[in-house]
């Protein structure tokens, strides 16, 4: 099932990208890498994603501005933040109701918020 789902990942570090494609791509998710935020809005991708796992803290365009640029395109796709800060900053943008995991966090946490990314209508 998951093969049907492109799950975008961005993030300015290549070996958080890489670990988080290999992790993915075990799910059996079809994964698209970006290093920043600009490029993946560039992308041809950008549409036909099913949800976007982000870095908050990058150059340029945070993981935040995107999202508020992905919702002002009126672009719905589900969008999954992963901070080595405090979730309290994004929860204080954006309220509760992204994902927002903490770096280190557990496979089956990234999991689940995909799984229930991906299930919303």
């Amino acid at each position: 099932m998951n093969s049907k789902h492109a799950i975008a990942i961005i993030d300015d570090s290549s070996s958080v990208r890489r670990a988080l494609e290999s992790l993915l791509r075990s799910l059996g998710f079809v994964v698209l890498s970006f290093e920043s935020a600009e490029a993946f809005l560039t992308s041809p991708v950008v549409r036909e994603t099913s949800c976007v796992v982000t870095d908050v803290e990058m150059p340029g365009l945070t993981g935040i501005d995107l999202y508020e640029s992905m919702r002002s395109d009126k672009n719905q796709t589900p969008v999954i933040f992963i901070t080595a800060n405090s979730e309290e900053k994004v929860r204080a943008r954006l309220g509760s109701m992204p994902c927002v995991l903490n770096k280190p966090f557990e496979v089956d946490e990234l999991a689940a918020c995909i799984n229930q990314a991906i299930a919303a209508p």
